[in-house]
């Protein structure tokens, strides 16, 4: 049971190092890259913690979502779990907040492009350069599904030279013992001070950005249909999950706190740039600002691949002009229609700029970040109902992809993201955020609701 039934089939042209990197990519933000020093400040080394109990969490969500894609590699989504699994109705709701979720990431990214551009170019009006990235990416995507694995594989490339690079300069640097301006570069920076900074309450509150660093790692549930051999790649893909945890988001912010005692860090300005500048390279800001300008443009890339493919999924069942227009692959074999129209809803963005305050883009992407947990929710719960069916039918032995430790797996990850809901409560922004997305979620809900009794 597709969403979006249709006789076309999308081309099959990612290939596996495509893959492996947007897996990859999904996982690396420009929270890690700017906003590591402000998680540092609030959990302390405790940080570390509170990473890897997310990160067990993830790959959970991961192998789940890896055992039901391969119980059908061929459908668009994996929205289509979610409805064959837990009714229509639920399908309808996730895919279309899944939708309009990487709208308005895709909107606050490509804002934060205009103004790292600015950095070399102040004068520049932060709509050009936004607009300019939105058209480029649009013609990458639209060309075929290639183009966008191509460039996304070397926006990864560039985070992943960064955070390699700080990680092998931390390591020399502790050989050397070398000296900051905040003392020698020591293991024992990481015992400065208490393990847990603020408590078990800053531990606990660390959870809210942990979790929201990790939006897009289940991007890859929308490559299965496109992908060259899924049934080899994704697998390794998704196992690659711990490891890359480790080293990129662990290694990371260990290198940060061994450099420098964690309180020493910078809240207000990138660590990174921090660390490259203490050891002589005068550039490292603006390294660093080109780094988070890829990491926008990827999540904007990403964007705009997500929402095309799950607009071209959503409008599968719909019979009316405009739906029969966005199901419809190109000559290329992409949905170039369904592209391009969340291309225009992305491009309001460029007009808002200039109109809506900063605080209503960040209340948007806010929403939108903590819908992921409802997302999230919804594709574990679709696998405890598949796992519960193939039981059912004593069909067990047909399972491609075990997720391990099921169902305690599956339950560990509904009560972490109960606990992050929970945590949510809090702090008052993320309280204002958690409202906005349970709004959206019956906004939408009352919205099929009367779509189905029109129908009927």
């Amino acid at each position: 049971m597709n969403m979006g039934k249709n006789d076309e089939q999308m081309s099959k042209e990612l290939k596996e190092r495509h893959v492996q990197l947007i897996a990859l990519g999904g996982t690396i933000g420009t929270g890690l890259f700017l906003g590591a020093g402000q998680s540092i400040h609030f959990a302390g080394p405790s940080i570390l913690l509170a990473y890897l109990i997310a990160g067990v969490a993830c790959f959970f969500l991961m192998r789940a979502l890896g055992e039901l894609l391969m119980s059908n590699p061929d459908s668009t989504s994996y929205i289509d779990f979610i409805a064959k699994y837990l009714g229509p109705k639920w399908g309808f709701i996730a895919g279309w907040t899944y939708w309009i979720s990487w709208i308005a990431i895709a909107m606050a990214e490509i804002t934060a492009a205009g103004l790292y551009m600015k950095f070399w170019f102040p004068d520049m009006p932060q709509w050009l350069p936004a607009l300019i990235i939105l058209v480029i990416l649009f013609f990458l995507n639209s060309i075929t599904v290639a183009a966008f694995g191509e460039t996304e594989f070397w926006f990864a490339i560039i985070k992943v030279v960064a955070i390699l690079a700080l990680i092998a300069v931390g390591v020399v640097l502790l050989l050397m013992n070398y000296k900051t301006s905040a003392g020698h570069v020591s293991i024992s920076n990481l015992t400065h001070g208490s393990f847990f900074a603020n408590g078990a309450k800053g531990f606990f509150l660390s959870f809210q950005m942990v979790i929201f660093s990790f939006v897009g790692i289940e991007m890859i549930g929308m490559t299965a249909s496109e992908t060259k051999d899924p049934e080899k790649v994704i697998p390794k893909s998704i196992n690659a999950v711990p490891t890359r945890i480790l080293l990129f988001y662990i290694g990371s912010l260990l290198a940060l706190m061994v450099i420098y005692p964690w309180n020493d860090i910078s809240q207000n300005s990138s660590p990174f740039v921090q660390v490259f500048e203490n050891i002589g390279i005068t550039s490292a800001a603006a390294i660093i600002n080109f780094v988070v300008l890829t990491a926008a443009a990827s999540a904007c890339n990403s964007a705009v691949f997500t929402t095309g493919r799950m607009l071209y999924s959503l409008t599968g069942r719909e019979t009316n002009q405009f739906s029969k227009k966005m199901h419809r692959l190109s000559k290329n074999k992409v949905p170039s229609n369904a592209i391009l129209v969340s291309t225009l809803i992305i491009a309001i963005a460029v007009i808002l700029n200039a109109v809506i305050p900063e605080g209503v883009f960040t209340f948007i992407s806010s929403v939108a970040t903590t819908c992921f947990i409802f997302i999230w929710g919804a594709i574990v719960v679709a696998h405890v109902k598949y796992r519960q069916k193939i039981k059912a039918e004593n069909r067990e032995s047909e399972l491609k992809f075990k997720t391990p430790f099921f169902p305690i797996s599956d339950y560990f990850v509904l009560v972490f993201l109960g606990l992050v809901a929970v945590v949510l409560l809090f702090k008052f922004d993320t309280l204002i955020a958690l409202i906005g997305s349970l709004v959206w979620l019956i906004v939408i809900y009352l919205i099929y609701q009367f779509s189905a009794k029109k129908v009927n």
